[in-house]
């Protein structure tokens, strides 16, 4: 630990532009006009993309994108600037000054990456005509888009976490530069049995999930909104084992049980992040299998490659913006003599304990981000399976029933198992040994339901089961 002397401020003041006096209305009549064109004219991009079948092309995909992060970078700073301008309050509270220069960051290399991967495309169709509609296909497009946003995420975070880390912090306290992870109480003569087992358990889940994605980018039976959705799915599940697995296993082989303040932050936003698109993907699924089930023969109108993509996008942008909520509001925090963690991983609650500053807002947002990413998807999902079950009741029939169970049983087993995990964790009774049950909770929904899934997808679902037949047959006849 460190001690530092330090006085904090609360909010930051914006000079702005040097105008005069009489000279504000017409440049704030000039900003706001040309703020207003920003945004009409990158949303009427997005409408003729959107509208025209024509421009459903790899280019105006990314132009799409382009557009979108146009709008959304120029209202992260106009806005407060025009505000300043009309009402002459230059202040920007601290929070707010962090989350602009997040999304400032963030836009601002999406932008970056989006203009390069544009230039890829341009290159393609120059260079390589005949080749193109095979280069550029739909699951690169994807996969191009949402790195951009993956890596852009990662690069603003870093700055913010960084910097809110070396920002003036209340009082005269110690500030801690480490915590350290108690981990599972494992006797030491345990310690390589269970250290081969969690590591059983990981590489399963990362061999199953990526084995999931690429049965899905192989089979073009499987290019369906259903499977686009479980491959994001599994692209999910290993990044959540990832982000805690991997620091277990090594504290277990090191004994060095102890993670840096900026580690353990960073820890706690993807895990955050990827736990909060998990449970935006399982509603979103429900939602396909509620589209296919009552309405089947919409379904190819309704659940569109824009739409999948749309709800996709929005789902890593509320991810994002609920884990950095969190991180920013949790980097604020003063951690004063206590720095040991009863977990396996950097946990958000088991933190807040640990915090000798005031929690009440951090709360709060728990609670009211909880509802969101939480709740709310969860009841999506049993709103989406009660509809499945009344349009079923209303033709009764053994054939139709089989056949919503086929379609559905994966899904809801994978529902059951996260949600259940979830729900055993945080209802559990209090006694001498709930942290021990915590841990217990949070390995299963963490490590074994991600390793569980693609047993899942694999063994129920005719289709997957079908496409690992043809895989093995292909390797088999290559092998020959």
């Amino acid at each position: 630990m460190r001690r530092e002397n330090q006085s904090s401020v609360s909010k930051f003041l914006l000079l702005g532009l040097p105008i005069q006096p009489e000279q504000q209305g017409v440049f704030f009549a000039l900003f706001l006009g040309i703020y207003l064109i920003t945004v009409l004219g990158n949303l009427l991009i997005l409408l003729l993309i959107r509208l025209d079948t024509r421009l459903h092309t790899p280019m105006y995909f990314f132009l799409s994108h382009l557009a979108f992060s146009d709008v959304f970078f120029s209202s992260v700073t106009v806005p407060k600037m025009l505000v300043n301008m009309q009402t002459q309050d230059r202040s920007i509270p601290y929070v707010g000054c962090i989350a602009q220069m997040y999304f400032f960051l963030l836009f601002v290399c999406l932008d970056n990456f989006l203009l390069a991967v544009m230039a890829y495309d341009r290159y393609v169709a120059i260079c390589q005509p005949l080749h193109y509609a095979a280069v550029m296909r739909e699951g690169l497009c994807v996969l191009l888009a949402a790195g951009s946003w993956f890596v852009s995420c990662v690069h603003a975070l870093l700055h913010t976490v960084l910097l809110d880390k070396k920002s003036m912090r209340p009082e005269n306290q110690s500030h801690v530069s480490e915590f350290l992870l108690l981990g599972f109480p494992i006797q030491p003569e345990q310690q390589g049995m269970f250290f081969a087992l969690f590591l059983g358990m990981y590489l399963t889940t990362v061999l199953g999930n990526l084995l999931i994605i690429l049965l899905i980018r192989l089979d073009p039976r499987l290019h369906t909104p259903m499977y686009f959705f479980l491959s994001h799915l599994a692209l999910t599940d290993v990044s959540f084992s990832s982000v805690t697995v991997p620091k277990m296993l090594i504290n277990m082989k090191t004994q060095d049980q102890s993670i840096p303040y900026a580690g353990c932050i960073t820890q706690m936003y993807f895990f955050l992040l990827f736990g909060c698109i998990d449970n935006l993907l399982l509603v979103v699924m429900a939602y396909d299998r509620y589209v296919a089930i009552c309405h089947p023969l919409h379904y190819a109108t309704i659940m569109s490659r824009g739409l999948c993509v749309f709800l996709l996008a929005g789902s890593w942008l509320l991810s994002c913006v609920s884990a950095l909520s969190h991180t920013i509001l949790l980097a604020q925090l003063s951690f004063c003599a206590e720095n040991i963690i009863p977990h396996f991983f950097c946990d958000l609650a088991a933190l807040l304990k640990l915090s000798c500053s005031d929690t009440s807002l951090n709360e709060l947002l728990i609670f009211t981000a909880g509802t969101a990413v939480v709740i709310l998807p969860l009841s999506g999902i049993l709103v989406s399976y009660g509809l499945i079950g009344v349009s079923i009741l209303r033709v009764p029939s053994t054939k139709g029933i089989c056949k919503a169970l086929s379609t559905c049983g994966s899904h809801l087993s994978v529902v059951s198992l996260f949600y259940g995990t979830i729900m055993a964790l945080y209802f559990s009774t209090s006694s001498g040994k709930s942290k021990d049950k915590d841990m217990i909770a949070s390995l299963m929904y963490t490590v074994v339901t991600p390793m569980l899934n693609p047993f899942i997808y694999s063994l129920r679902n005719r289709d997957m089961k079908l496409a690992l037949g043809i895989l093995f047959r292909s390797n088999n006849l290559f092998i020959q």
